[in-house]
């Protein structure tokens, strides 16, 4: 059938997963510590990220978990906060988390427009920081719906998001293309009766996301060229 919608993953998807969440760990685990490297390490190895090379492990909870179960793995490891207190600063950090796009993204989503394509994002981040983060890039009016973990419709790889995008804009769920970085993106995407399309600018290599795929492209910059293929 025609392909009349995509659905976007934000992190590692539009935006490069490494350059935006490297930095917002650093300095998430340091401003909840006072800056105490050791106790931000260890709290750090917790949740699959090392604060000396600040980079996360393949299979960190922070890649695909909404910022809810980030906080409840947290929490053990941060009594002094509660699970409420270190949700909220989760989110406030990434509010204000440099977002690297994985190709310039005016341009991308306006050629998908001019297609005559809806356009949604669902995304296991939080709505307000991701409505932050499209605001900066210039692109937030480009959507015709926007989803957090914490928007109503669940998380992935849950297919919530992905079926109220498809109720919101009036297209049947196997004319919607699902894109995204990780195989929680891909099983959502499965979930709901739709295309999927896996890109490696998140952590995940072609390995883990093949199975789920239909196709495994380089960035979401190639993503016309298999439309018109």
């Amino acid at each position: 059938m025609a392909i009349k919608a995509i659905v976007f993953d934000k992190d590692g998807t539009l935006f490069d997963f490494g350059a935006t969440w490297e930095t917002w760990a650093r300095g998430f685990l340091l401003g909840i510590t006072n800056h105490n490297t050791k106790r931000a390490a260890f709290i750090g190895r917790q949740i699959g990220f090392d604060l000396a090379t600040c980079t996360f492990s393949p299979d960190s909870i922070v890649i695909a978990h909404p910022a809810g179960e980030i906080a409840q793995a947290l929490a053990p490891h941060v009594p002094e906060m509660s699970v409420r207190d270190l949700l909220a600063a989760l989110n406030s950090e990434a509010e204000t988390a440099p977002q690297i796009e994985t190709v310039p993204l005016v341009p991308f989503l306006a050629e998908l427009r001019g297609r005559g394509l809806k356009l949604g994002v669902a995304t296991n981040d939080a709505e307000a920081p991701a409505r932050a983060h499209l605001t900066a890039a210039g692109v937030l009016g480009q959507f015709d719906f926007i989803a957090g973990y914490d928007s109503g419709f669940g998380a992935k790889p849950g297919p919530g998001q992905l079926l109220a995008f498809a109720d919101t804009v009036s297209v049947a769920p196997e004319c919607v293309v699902m894109v995204g970085d990780s195989t929680h993106d891909l099983a959502a995407g499965r979930a709901a009766g739709m295309q999927t399309v896996a890109v490696l600018t998140g952590l995940a290599g072609p390995g883990d996301l093949s199975p789920l795929a239909d196709v495994v492209l380089p960035d979401i910059g190639h993503l016309p060229g298999w439309l018109a293929g």
